[in-house]
């Protein structure tokens, strides 16, 4: 398995396409649930460990961003996103995420990569 030592940047630009799961819609009220707008962050992950997250996007399923992360990245294995809803009573509710291995990124001899992610279960995001 190819680690990474290194530093890392990351700019998280937008995501698109993004659905509130059946949890996420345990408070909502009307007959429409299926118009619910989230209130979405993205949590960044190296390995196990927290690198950072992005400002919380108010009632949107298509949010902009464009937050950069740096950090210095030892015997790293892969990077998560993890999309959150801000969630107004008790815990924030987890929407969608991808794990991207660095071995993938690292295969084509590049150091920049670009590009439209798809998140599990719905959703992409561009990074």
């Amino acid at each position: 398995m190819v680690v990474f030592n290194g530093l890392l940047k990351i700019k998280i630009c937008e995501a698109v396409s993004l659905k509130p799961t059946a949890w996420s819609l345990r408070h909502a009220v009307g007959p429409r649930p299926q118009t619910f707008l989230l209130d979405p962050y993205i949590a960044l992950n190296v390995d196990d460990s927290r690198i950072g997250q992005t400002a919380t996007k108010q009632k949107t399923n298509s949010p902009a961003w464009h937050d950069e992360f740096v950090t210095d990245v030892c015997n790293g294995r892969k990077i998560e996103l993890a999309v959150f809803h801000d969630a107004p009573i008790g815990y924030d509710d987890f929407v969608a995420n991808c794990t991207i291995q660095f071995e993938e990124l690292l295969q084509n001899g590049s150091r920049h990569f670009e590009d439209w992610i798809d998140l599990e279960p719905e959703g992409r995001v561009y990074v």
